[in-house]
């Protein structure tokens, strides 16, 4: 499975990005292989509006079947849900942290955006 989650650094020991559309940078990990890639969201990170219904294309072209992330805007999450990814909100700490958090059953999908929109 491919796991993409927002931080603020190019690593798994990265601190998580709260913000969806306008994290730093994806740390996408293959929970198959171990494989860890990253991935820059600089030009969702500055767009003037659309940045997460920008960010949930890019995730979805990198084949991630689960993002976790802090926090999730309404237009971004239905994005995600309509290219079925699970939407995993609510997550602190480190990407390996959560990473962790999420094998272990202690994260778990959301049901709906958890902020409104054009939140920074």
């Amino acid at each position: 499975m491919k796991i993409a989650l927002t931080a603020s650094g190019a690593s798994l020991d990265a601190p998580l990005d709260p913000r969806f559309g306008r994290a730093a940078r994806f740390v996408v990990v293959d929970t198959v292989t171990g494989n860890v890639t990253v991935h820059d969201n600089t030009p969702n990170l500055n767009a003037a509006q659309g940045a997460g219904i920008q960010a949930a294309e890019a995730v979805s072209q990198l084949g991630v079947e689960v993002v976790i992330t802090g926090h999730c805007g309404p237009k971004a999450f239905r994005a995600l849900q309509a290219a079925g990814i699970q939407v995993v909100t609510g997550a602190t700490g480190t990407a390996k942290e959560a990473v962790a958090r999420y094998q272990k059953g202690e994260l778990k999908p959301a049901t709906s955006a958890d902020v409104e929109g054009h939140w920074a």
